[in-house]
């Protein structure tokens, strides 16, 4: 059996000093945001809860669905790095970036070199951009796919993309990876799903996305974004059907208009055509902040390999 956790959207603060230079871009409308919602509707203790709650849960692996950062100033991509290292060695902690991450121009590439011993495959390339993406992983018996969505945006907008270099490369991981017998983990920040979230936050490419998924199968599909804990399924080969799962905002408090802050817990086990995935969700169960299981699901159904 092998044990997966997932969260998201960290938003890690408090927001550092911020100079005018660096606001003279769409870092003005985040850090207007910043300073009207998402600092009071964020609590950090509850991260450091959540994420001793994950710990103590002793998964074999975590990964983490994007959004680390809020403007990604340099100061907060270091302390994201330095935050990173908190949650245990790099091999065994995967990453792929938010939109948050990628906030303006330049700013994915400084996330990459920074971050790079969490995105980095069993290859052992180095990230350097989003021409770096998709990288693998396997640990056991699992294949961790990380595939980039992350883009600079206008002002007000969230969008991501899921490009066409990206779609032939994870294509030969997912055909190489069934082959093995494995049980296949494909992480992405932006919902791959129609109608997850409005057009300014949504993904250019879930058709692409999609057709891919229906040609050469995956178990799991991981996704941030949207601050929210939903399962979705699209459709695999052969008639199979593919969960897609989000999650709550990891320090979302409780009261705020969107769900308390969560992560996710599943357990892998099986061989292929006949996986089992147990899946809970562990986080803030009452407006004391206590930390338990908030919901508990079997994701087995007909999921199966490609």
């Amino acid at each position: 059996m092998f044990r997966l956790a997932h969260f998201s959207d960290i938003h890690l603060g408090p927001l550092p000093a911020v100079t005018y230079r660096e606001l003279a871009s769409k870092r003005i409308t985040g850090y207007i945001n910043w300073r009207r919602n998402r600092r009071l509707n964020l609590d950090h203790g509850l991260i450091d809860r959540i994420t001793d709650d994950m710990l103590e849960a002793a998964p074999d692996h975590i990964a983490l669905t994007g959004d680390l950062v809020n403007l990604a100033l340099d100061k907060e991509i270091e302390m994201a790095r330095l935050w990173l290292e908190s949650l245990g060695p790099a091999d065994r902690v995967s990453v792929v970036p938010g939109n948050h991450d990628a906030y303006v121009p330049g700013a994915l590439a400084r996330c990459c070199r920074a971050w790079a011993a969490y995105m980095t495959g069993d290859d052992g390339t180095p990230p350097k951009g989003k021409d770096a993406f998709p990288y693998l992983r396997v640990r056991d018996q699992v294949a961790i796919i990380g595939v980039s969505s992350a883009r600079a945006t206008a002002p007000f907008m969230a969008s991501g993309h899921f490009s066409k270099a990206q779609t032939k490369r994870l294509a030969k991981m997912l055909d190489a990876t069934r082959e093995a017998g494995l049980f296949r983990v494909v992480m992405i920040h932006h919902p791959p799903v129609r109608g997850a979230t409005n057009a300014s936050k949504r993904l250019y490419g879930i058709g692409r996305f999609q057709k891919l998924i229906r040609k050469h199968g995956a178990e799991l599909i991981l996704h941030g974004h949207t601050h929210k804990p939903t399962v979705h399924r699209i459709d695999g080969p052969s008639g199979a059907s593919v969960p897609v799962v989000g999650v709550a905002a990891a320090g979302q408090s409780h009261g705020s208009a969107k769900p308390p802050g969560h992560y996710n817990l599943f357990e892998i086990d099986g061989k292929p055509g006949a996986w089992e995935i147990r899946f809970s969700r562990r986080g803030v169960t009452n407006g004391n902040g206590t930390i338990g299981e908030v919901s508990g699901a079997l994701l087995t159904g007909d999921v199966q390999a490609g």
